[in-house]
């Protein structure tokens, strides 16, 4: 099955790498797509379910990818105004041993709870109430000091969709539902399987014969991991994640989820965490997404948002393939077979002209900046020599200031200071005093300027010389 919109080339090198692992490593079946703009443009699949190939349609649990949707949500209270990021859970759920973690900190796993909830394996068993889970998880099942360390958290995220039912005043799916997937037009991911759906298989370690594997609802502990989608619906979620947001989240929300909060691999840097979204670095490609596992499933999503592209990955297998892997093999044979082309350079249909006035060459001390005016009539800044120094964009406010959106001056404040005259002085960021001539007399450079002004250099010997 393919989109039929990209070369014959590249759908065979995509068909191939999901061919390969499905054979090699004994899956009952998998399906993979890729996406471009937010755009479905290839999907395909290996095995059978129900004894047909499987479809874009076909439903497979997508386990952890569901803490994904759940983090939307709460980002979406938090621009409500509704949840605070650095409130203590408890704050919204009282009554737990964790109240005192944040809610950034079980949105990144970086508050040390345990990872399963106490009990039973609850992949494979019939969940429990929140009241019962709630009170199963003790002091002792705080295992690292808040902020140390990446812990991946299952139990947060049970914790973090009891907090959208208390605030929303409505079941965590409902509004997930009603927030999320009827906006992007995902009608086939539902908490329990609806047929078209594959059977979760654990596949013999040493013996082609098969094992059907439970799927329970999970109840508490279901916004961890509850979700069943499609290729078709989760290459919608893929563009999402890459920033095609709807008016679901702002896209600036959906890019601070992506920034890394943790680095879960240490020095490598190649694995981290944002807020409920995981990140990696393969091939020179920062990727977002997520990925999942419950018995019988296994799936994976990642999105490249700065080509504004991603691939989705089913199996219905416990264990065996390397779906993630498989995932980022697609995005990188997209990205190297079928390059995305550069949008379109058009010219402004207007322009401010006191921004306009802003722009140019600009100087911190003796270091030379460039101030431009980006088309969505923010301003960047950056170096005249690239590498050359700290660069970031700026988002005009409504009193008139400029905010840093990047960079070294995240959240910093970027000042337009004019004279008596109303003629632009000097830009004040952060204290550091911009000026269109090195070290300018006439603007506020603190500590003065040298009234001699800039001289010739001065022999370090006091002028004498000597022959050698």
């Amino acid at each position: 099955m393919s989109a039929g919109h990209l070369l014959p080339t590249t759908e065979q090198a995509l068909l191939r790498r999901i061919a390969t692992e499905q054979s090699v490593k004994r899956v009952p079946s998998m399906a993979a797509a890729v996406v471009r703009d937010g755009q479905l443009l290839w999907s395909g699949a290996r095995g059978r379910v129900d004894g047909a190939e499987p479809t874009a349609d076909t439903q497979y649990r997508i386990g952890s990818i569901t803490k994904t949707f759940v983090a939307v949500l709460v980002m979406r209270l938090r621009d409500e105004g509704k949840v605070v990021l650095n409130a203590p859970y408890d704050t919204y759920v009282p009554g737990t041993a964790f109240g005192g973690l944040t809610v950034a900190q079980l949105l990144s796993h970086t508050g040390g709870l345990t990872s399963e909830s106490p009990g039973s394996w609850w992949e494979r068993s019939p969940g429990n109430s929140w009241r019962d889970l709630a009170a199963s998880v003790r002091a002792e099942e705080l295992k690292h000091r808040p902020g140390r360390r990446f812990h991946y958290s299952n139990v947060g995220y049970g914790a973090l969709g009891e907090l959208v039912s208390r605030v929303r005043g409505t079941d965590w799916f409902d509004a997930v539902r009603t927030e999320i997937l009827r906006p992007l037009g995902m009608t086939r991911t539902t908490p329990m399987p609806e047929k078209p759906h594959a059977e979760g298989w654990a596949v013999h370690p040493w013996a082609d014969v098969v094992l059907p594997e439970p799927a329970h609802d999970a109840v508490a502990m279901a916004p961890a991991g509850q979700l069943w989608s499609t290729l078709n619906d989760l290459a919608r979620w893929t563009g999402f994640v890459a920033g095609d947001t709807a008016d679901v989240l702002h896209p600036d929300t959906v890019a601070e989820m992506r920034e890394p909060a943790i680095v879960e691999d240490g020095d490598q840097w190649l694995g981290g965490f944002g807020l409920g979204l995981q990140l990696i670095r393969d091939r020179g490609r920062r990727l977002a997404g997520h990925t999942g596992s419950m018995p019988g499933f296994l799936a994976a999503v990642w999105a490249d948002p700065e080509q504004a592209s991603g691939a989705v990955v089913f199996a219905n297998a416990t264990t065996g393939p390397d779906v993630p892997g498989v995932a980022a093999d697609l995005v990188d044979i997209l990205a190297t077979s079928e390059p995305r082309l550069p949008a379109e350079w058009t010219p402004l249909s207007e322009a401010d002209p006191k921004l306009l006035e802003l722009t140019g060459t600009w100087y911190w001390g003796p270091a030379a900046r460039v101030v431009r005016l980006l088309p969505d009539g923010w301003l960047s800044i950056t170096p005249v020599v690239p590498g050359g120094g700290r660069a970031s964009r700026f988002r005009r406010e409504a009193d008139g200031t400029w905010t840093g959106l990047d960079g070294y001056y995240a959240g910093e404040t970027l000042r337009v200071v004019r004279n008596a005259a109303g003629d632009v002085s000097h830009l004040d960021l952060a204290t550091f005093v911009f000026t269109r001539t090195p070290y300018d007399p006439e603007a506020e450079i603190p500590g003065g300027v040298d009234p001699a002004g800039w001289q010739s250099a001065r022999p370090f010997d006091g002028g004498r010389s000597c022959s050698c």
